[in-house]
């Protein structure tokens, strides 16, 4: 591995490489065949970090950012990082209402936004007050032609430390509506620390990104774990099956992130294994998170592919790894591993240790894991109580360290490796004129790992059919969070309480659309 700098940073770390290795190729541009060393992706950093200060943008403000993955997208997040902004990625699957609200929420003083999303973000400057301005952010050499390449005074004065803010993340979680996740600095250059000393990165890997750059799981595993370790990233706009090992093979990728959906649609196109001629001689596994991966798909993707799963577990408030199985003959299949270097426990409902084997929620703490959530103190107090993050998932530690997830306490559905919250879908169908009751569940599925079912009571005397539902739910919800299947039905199961048992509605997986 190479000496990677001591840096308080991401500023630094970025600008130490550049002036060790100024040669050595950084990012790769799949899409159209772009290729930056380090030091010319810092320059081009640069240039944008002085058109985002010409624009106003300094310490503490927040940059929204909404595009396809592409070289810009990465340049953009190091522009923010550079200026001691805060990026504020924001899901390209989104409705513009939902993108209103993740933009006007986290504040965002200028939005970033590739050609394609310009419709959806016509209206936000009269919806979200903070907004000053939208760059069309296609082509970064366009927009910053007028501005050097060297680091302003004006800001680059402006030492920032590990515990600046670096991204606000949005995520679901006890709530209905997402939440402003605040990582620092020093837990990004954290966590990247830990995935390549965990799996061993070196500046020969090179990763490839297929996750989109609007999750931690592209910027954290495959962009800056490629950074700490001086290798490089690939970037991918999207996954595509017919041509994921063509990429592969050209580029000569050593690993790459993914999620359980991605491993199934490679068994499906290519049940044979990689196509003849092409060379995966470099590839030393796949690394595979978000959600759990089915142990036939792992035993078949390994079998036919020649190539290792290695699993992991985390989330955006630890700014993405918390475990990983080893990539080596300790791993288990079915296990997400061992802790990377942060605190793990696991606790009963009092928050008391639970003993080994014994099923409960993960709590973490350590340097990946967030400070707060965005001006939302109650959630922050809530999820942190007695010093620790509690996740809502529920698993078990055996013996040797490992932990499996078994559970969620919350209802999240987690549909390709996107998190869903009911909650907001059950809140849009009650807003049907002709629904008088309804709860949105997730249902096993073979691509995805889940899917979205919604059951619903009729007001009396009212009719509406599946399809209605569905077509009023994809006017104000991204696709991806949609019902794809809606069953009416005379009641909702219900406890003492009056509180709906989703668990017996998931048991009723026969819903007719």
């Amino acid at each position: 591995m190479q000496q990677t700098p001591t840096a308080n940073s991401l500023r630094e770390l970025l600008e130490a490489r550049a002036q060790a290795s100024p040669d050595t190729v950084f990012l790769f541009s799949e899409r159209d065949g772009r290729r930056f060393t380090y030091g010319e992706f810092d320059g081009a950093v640069n240039r944008t970090a002085n058109m985002l200060s010409a624009h106003g943008v300094g310490r503490g403000d927040v940059v929204s950012l909404l595009m396809p993955n592409c070289a810009e997208y990465v340049v953009a997040y190091f522009a923010c990082f550079k200026l001691g902004a805060l990026a504020g990625p924001v899901n390209s699957l989104l409705k513009p209402e939902e993108i209103a609200y993740v933009v006007g929420n986290s504040e965002a003083k200028l939005l970033l936004a590739g050609s394609e999303f310009l419709p959806n973000v016509a209206a936000l400057r009269e919806q979200t007050p903070s907004l000053r301005g939208v760059v069309e952010f296609d082509d970064y050499e366009k927009v910053t032609s007028s501005f050097g390449t060297d680091a302003g005074d004006d800001w680059h004065s402006r030492a920032l430390s590990r515990d600046d803010e670096a991204i606000i993340i949005y995520t679901s979680g006890t709530t209905g509506k997402p939440k402003g996740c605040l990582l620092t600095h020093g837990n990004l250059i954290a966590n990247a620390r830990q995935i390549v000393e965990w799996l061993g990165f070196t500046g020969d890997d090179r990763l490839l990104t297929i996750m989109p750059l609007f999750h931690m799981n592209a910027v954290s595993v495959t962009t800056l774990s490629a950074l700490y370790a001086g290798g490089s990233t690939v970037v991918s706009q999207r996954f595509s099956a017919s041509r994921f090992w063509q990429i592969v093979s050209d580029y000569r990728v050593t690993s790459f992130g993914s999620v359980a959906t991605m491993l199934s649609m490679l068994l499906a196109t290519y049940p044979e294994g990689v196509p003849a001629g092409l060379d995966t001689s470099r590839l030393r596994f796949a690394m595979c998170g978000s959600a759990p991966v089915p142990a036939e798909v792992l035993r078949r993707f390994e079998e036919t592919f020649k190539c290792l799963v290695v699993e992991g577990y985390g989330l955006s408030e630890s700014t993405c790894r918390s475990t990983f199985n080893p990539p080596d003959e300790r791993r288990r299949p079915g296990s997400c591993g061992v802790s990377v270097g942060n605190e793990m426990r696991v606790v009963d409902e009092e928050d008391r240790e639970v003993p080994t084997g014994t099923p409960g929620e993960i709590v973490l703490r350590g340097e990946n894991v967030c400070k707060s959530y965005f001006k939302n103190e109650e959630a922050t107090r809530r999820a942190f109580r007695g010093g620790w993050f509690h996740t809502g998932d529920v698993g078990y530690r055996d013996a040797e360290g490992f932990f499996y997830i078994v559970d969620r306490k919350s209802d999240m559905i987690i549909r390709g490796g996107e998190n869903i919250y009911p909650r907001e879908i059950d809140e849009l169908l009650y807003r049907h004129p002709s629904v008088a009751e309804a709860a949105a569940v997730g249902v096993p599925d073979e691509l995805y790992g889940e899917e979205v079912a919604a059951f619903v009571v009729l007001r009396e005397g009212e009719k509406a059919s599946a399809e209605e539902i569905i077509a009023h739910c994809r006017e104000h919800l991204a696709d991806y969070k949609c019902p794809k299947t809606v069953r009416v039905v005379e009641s909702l199961p219900k406890g003492p309480t009056g509180k709906v048992l989703k668990r017996k509605l998931q048991g009723s997986q026969k819903s007719e659309r």
